[in-house]
Formats: C-alpha cells, structure tokens, sequence
C-alpha cells in the first residue's frame, strides 16, 4: 500500500523521519513522499531524511519560528493560517500513486496536537483517498498540560480521519527511562510494525510473491470501520533454509507446512496480539483485524495463517479477520496484527478522566490567582497617589 505522510509537530515530524528512513533502508517502498509541517524551525532543522524543500513552517507572522509553547488552540490557529502552504506541497506529490494519506503527530505538543486534525480535516475535503491518522499518547509523567493537549486533540483528531492509530507512550517507556530515548524505542517500533503491515503488498524487483497477497484494498476496508486502532507485533529468530542439492532431495510441500512451522505462525499470532499492541485494549471489542506473516517464504505456513485468523475470530467475536503472507529475505519470522475500531481502552478512558480533573484544576487556579491579583492591587491603592 502506497501512503503520503504528513508529520505535524517536534513528535510527528521526528517519527516521519524515522519512516522514511526504515523504508529507504529495508526497500519496503510503501512511502510514496513525505512532509514535515511545524511551528518551531529548529525543530525542522534536525531532520535527517525529510529535505528542506519538504518542510513547511507554519506560524512564523505570529511566533516567529519559535514554535508555539505546547498551546495546541494557538497550534490549531497557526496551521489553518498557513494550511495552504501545506496543500501547495501536497499537490506537488504523485497523487495517481497514493492509496492514503497518514498525517502522524504527538498528541501531548502544541503544533502537533493542534495543528494534525486542521490538516486532516483539509486533506479530506479535496482528495478522494482515505486520510489516516497516527497519534502518538504522552506518557503520564510529561505533566499535566501535555495530557490535557492530548484528550482534546483526540476528540476531534478521531472525527477528522477514516482511522486514526494510536500508540500508547505511557505503555513502553521503561522505568527511569528518558522521554527521548522512548521516543527513539517508539520510532523503532512504528517503523517494523507499519513497514511491515504496509509493505505486506509491495513486491521490489526480484522478490518473492506472497501466496496471500494483502492489497491495499484489504487495509482500507480493515480501516474503514472509523475509530480507533492498534497494531501488534511478535517475531522470532529462525533458521536459514537448507541450500543446493540435498536441500532439493529432502524438501517437499509437506515440509513447509509441517506441524512445527504451523504452531511457530500461530504461536507468533497470538503473541501480537495478546502482547505489546501500541495501544493497550480488550481485543474482544474489535470491529475488525488483519493479520500479515512476514519471513522467508519456506518459513512461512499457511495453514498457520489459517488458524490463526480462525482463533483471532474466535477472541474478537469478529468474522471480519482478514491474513496473508508477506516473503521477505530475513533471519526473523514476524507477525503483525492489526485490530481496528476498538472501543474498550482503558488508557483513553483514563486520558479523559485526568484532563477533566486538570482543566478542573487549571480553572480552579485562575480564579483563586485573579482574586488575589484584585486583593493586592486594591489593599495599597489608598496609600499611593495616582499618577494621572
């Protein structure tokens, strides 16, 4: 599946970059072009693989290239300001070959949280193409005003995207661990699971065919329930297959879908699945899923597939699993699985929850603050003559 991505923001254009440069190395070639948009030019100025004449700073009338201090309304305002420098480039890309679109942003920032839904919302309104969006979650510790950013950027960044995936910071930081070196763990894990999942279709030059080729036709109905999605990712070291003549004397098709290479696919199912997704949830309440088997093309079994798409029905009570294999030269057989429109995920419940409690809070505190200011002023005004 062919996509155009779009990072919005300091988190958004950081994983963009980390995209491009997992397909440039791996040759996946599912990333048709690539844009980064933020309020901050420093920020824009340390990206490695998005060159300058695909960036576009937004704001600069009104924050000066400074970006826009984690205040996702002034986000928002800047981004629509300027969203037509945006479409400018997007039009420049080659649109007969896009499937998607995929706009990525930090939910917890300023430009990203704010500025993501504007130029989804635009994308949708003039191309016919799906417009997906990847939210990244702040992690419970980044403070208070990141999470409040993050609740109302999910709110209407959902309502503005055909499927918006979501990956759950707070989930894979590690205790001690810095927010940038989870960042950089967070780049890693979206890049294997989206090059796989979207790369599942794309055939380089002299590769294998899949059995099961999963099209792009296949990911957008798994996406069009709408909603909320999250993406598994399980994988174990294989050996390599036997080569030359004894290989071909002692190989058949039974050999390749023997009982070990069925519970080693299905295994690795159930572990994407029931493991780390990038966003924790019940998978009971999934609209719909998709599974990809990647690896050497002899390590692959079909009817592992099979079986697992059949236990993955099973524990979604959803008959819409959809499965194919993805051939690719790698010592590792992984499986990736994507569960679309679920709705029963507690991290988003308690995301709301504490932003009510914080804006709460922050209400609470510009009254006392206003109050006191009155107070001040006013207790020395009898004593000071009036300078007019």
């Amino acid at each position: 599946m062919k996509l155009a991505l779009i990072g919005v923001g300091q988190a958004g254009g950081k994983i963009v970059d980390s995209l491009v440069e997992y397909d440039r190395r791996t040759r996946t070639g599912y990333i048709v072009d690539a844009v980064a948009v933020n309020s901050a030019r420093a920020d824009l100025k340390g990206l490695q693989n998005i060159p300058e004449s695909r960036q576009v700073l937004v704001g600069l009338a009104r924050v000066k290239g400074h970006g826009v201090g984690a205040d996702n309304s002034l986000g928002a305002d800047v981004t629509a300001e300027d969203v037509g420098d945006v479409l400018a480039m997007v039009d420049n890309f080659p649109i007969h070959e896009i499937d998607a679109f995929m706009v990525v942003a930090g939910l917890g920032g300023g430009t990203g949280s704010g500025g993501a839904p504007v130029i989804a919302r635009e994308l949708s309104h003039i191309y016919t193409e799906p417009v997906y969006g990847l939210g990244v979650l702040p992690a419970s510790d980044e403070g208070g005003i990141y999470t409040l950013n993050a609740a109302r950027s999910l709110q209407t960044f959902v309502k503005e995207v055909d499927n918006l995936l979501l990956f759950d910071n707070d989930a894979w930081r590690k205790t001690g661990e810095s927010v940038e070196s989870g960042y950089r763990a967070l780049n890693e894990e979206l890049a294997r699971r989206l090059g796989i999942l979207f790369g599942a279709g794309e055939v380089s030059e002299g590769g294998s065919v899949a059995e099961s080729v999963v099209d792009a036709s296949e990911i957008i109905n798994t996406l069009s329930t709408g909603g909320i999605s999250t993406i598994g990712y399980a994988s174990v070291e294989i050996d390599r297959p036997k080569r030359g003549l004894l290989a071909r004397l002692t190989s058949d098709s039974d050999d390749i879908d023997d009982g070990d290479s069925t519970n080693r696919v299905t295994s690795l199912v159930r572990r994407a699945a029931l493991g780390r997704l990038t966003l924790p949830c019940d998978i009971s309440s999934t609209e719909r899923g998709l599974v990809i088997v990647a690896g050497q093309p002899n390590a692959i079994s079909r009817r592992g597939i099979e079986r697992a798409r059949t236990w993955l029905e099973e524990e979604t009570g959803t008959m819409e699993i959809r499965g194919g294999d993805y051939p690719v030269n790698s010592d590792f057989l992984g499986a990736v699985v994507l569960l679309s429109g679920v709705y029963n995920v507690p991290r988003v419940k308690s995301l709301q929850a504490v932003a009510i409690e914080a804006q709460r809070n922050m209400l609470a505190k510009q009254e006392t603050s206003g109050t006191a200011l009155d107070e001040l002023v006013h207790s020395g005004a009898e004593a000071l003559d009036p300078l007019f």
